[in-house]
C-alpha cells in the first residue's frame, strides 16, 4: 500500500503525541503532521503516526478485522435495529424525565455515561443491574468499536443457555432462534454477536454522545433545527463524529507493507491512525473545524473504513438519535448553564467530562 508523499525539504522532527499540551489541544500538532510529516515515527508512543484522511482511511481498510466474529450477518441485522430502538427510546425517556425538573444538570453523569450501556443491556434482555458492570468494563477495556471486552463472553454465556431453554421476546432470544443455511447459530456465535452489541453500548459511544450534545448546545440554531426536523439528527451525529471523534488515536498493526516516499514499513509495524486529524483534513473537508449538520458528506472514520456493517456503529447511532430526541422532548429550553462551556480532554479517548445545562 502506498501513501501520499511528504513535502520535500522538511527535516525537523515534530513533537510527538505525548508532548506537553497535546492532550489538552491536539489540533495544532495534527495540522503540523498533515502539512509536513504525514508519516513519522513517534518513539515515545512506539508507533508510526498517520494523519491525512486518505492515508488513515486506506490503513484502516487494510488492517480491518475480519467480520465473521462480530457481524450479525444478514439473517440477524433485521432483528437488531428494532430491538435496540425500542430499548434506547424507553431508557432515554426514563433518564431524561428523571432529571428534567432539576435546576441544573450534568448531562455526562446523569445521561450520556449511562444511556449506551443501559440501552444495549435492555435490548438483549439482561438484568438492568448489569448496566453498571458493562459500563465499568468498558471504562477499562477496548474503547474503539473494533474491540470486544473479554469479560462480555463470561457475562453472556449463562444467559444464552437459559434463552435456549426458555426463550423470551428480547434480542438475545431472537439471536438464539436465528438459523443460517438451515442451522441454528452456536452458543459461541450468539455470544460473539451479543458481545459486539454490548461493545456498541460502551465507552466510545458514551464519549461520542457527550461530544454530540456539546456540539449541538454550542450551536443553538442547529439544535433547534434538530428539534423541529428529527430527520436531520443522523447527519448531525455523523458530523459530530467527524469533528470530535471519541477515539482520536486508533492503533493498528499493518497486515501488508506500507510505503511512503522513501520510507517502507514492513508488515507487523504498529501504526497510529490519527482519526482526530483525518476528520479535520482540509483536503477532504471544507472549513473542517466548523460543525455543520448540513455537511453533505461527513464521512467519519470512527468505526473504521466505510463499507461494512458494524454492530457498534448501529448501536451508537440509534442511542444518539433516541437520546437527543428524549432530551429535547423532556427539556424544551435545553441550554448551557450560565457561564459554562465544555472542555474536551483526552488523547486516546476524548470528550467533555462535564456538561452543565439548564432544562428550561
Amino acid at each position: 500500500m502506498s501513501l501520499s508523499s511528504p513535502p520535500r525539504g522538511h527535516h525537523a522532527s515534530p513533537p510527538g503525541l505525548l508532548a506537553p499540551g497535546v492532550e489538552r489541544d491536539p489540533y495544532p500538532l495534527y495540522r503540523a503532521l498533515r502539512e509536513s510529516f504525514p508519516l513519522v515515527r513517534d518513539e515515545h508512543l512506539g508507533a508510526w503516526l498517520i494523519s491525512r484522511y486518505a492515508d488513515v482511511r486506506a490503513v484502516l481498510h487494510a488492517t480491518r478485522t475480519r467480520p465473521a466474529a462480530t457481524d450479525p450477518g444478514p439473517d440477524c441485522r433485521g432483528l437488531v435495529e428494532p430491538a435496540l430502538r425500542t430499548a434506547a427510546e424507553r431508557i432515554a425517556y426514563v433518564l431524561a424525565r428523571r432529571v428534567a425538573r432539576r435546576h441544573e444538570i450534568d448531562l455526562v453523569a446523569e445521561f450520556s455515561a449511562w444511556l449506551p450501556a443501559a440501552a444495549a443491556v435492555a435490548a438483549l434482555g439482561l438484568p438492568g443491574e448489569e448496566s453498571a458492570r458493562v459500563r465499568e468494563w468498558c471504562r477499562t477495556g477496548p474503547v474503539h468499536g473494533d474491540g470486544v471486552h473479554p469479560e462480555f463472553a463470561g457475562l453472556l454465556r449463562p444467559h444464552v443457555v437459559r434463552r435456549r431453554e426458555r426463550p423470551g421476546t428480547d434480542l438475545l432470544s431472537a439471536l438464539c432462534r436465528v438459523r443460517v443455511d438451515g442451522q441454528a447459530l452456536s452458543d459461541e456465535a450468539v455470544t460473539a454477536r451479543a458481545a459486539a452489541l454490548l461493545t456498541g453500548g460502551g465507552r466510545a459511544t458514551a464519549l461520542a454522545l457527550a461530544s454530540f450534545l456539546a456540539n449541538l448546545l454550542d450551536h443553538p440554531a442547529q439544535l433547534e433545527l434538530a428539534r423541529a426536523r428529527p430527520g436531520l439528527i443522523p447527519g448531525a451525529w455523523a458530523e459530530s463524529l467527524r469533528r470530535d471523534p471519541p477515539t482520536p488515536v486508533v492503533p493498528r498493526r499493518a497486515r501488508v507493507p506500507i510505503t511512503l516516499g522513501g520510507t517502507a514499513l514492513p508488515a507487523g509495524s504498529v501504526v497510529a491512525c490519527l482519526i482526530g486529524s483525518a476528520g479535520r483534513d482540509p483536503y477532504r473537508f471544507a472549513d473542517p473545524d466548523r460543525y455543520d449538520i448540513f455537511r453533505a458528506d461527513p464521512a467519519h472514520l470512527v468505526f473504521g473504513a466505510p463499507g461494512r456493517f458494524r454492530p457498534a456503529a448501529t448501536v451508537a447511532g440509534i442511542v444518539a438519535e433516541c437520546g437527543l430526541r428524549a432530551l429535547l422532548d423532556a427539556m424544551p429550553g435545553l441550554r448551557w448553564a450560565p457561564g459554562f462551556r465544555p472542555a474536551p480532554g483526552g488523547l486516546m479517548a476524548r470528550a467533555p467530562s462535564l456538561l452543565l445545562v439548564r432544562p428550561s
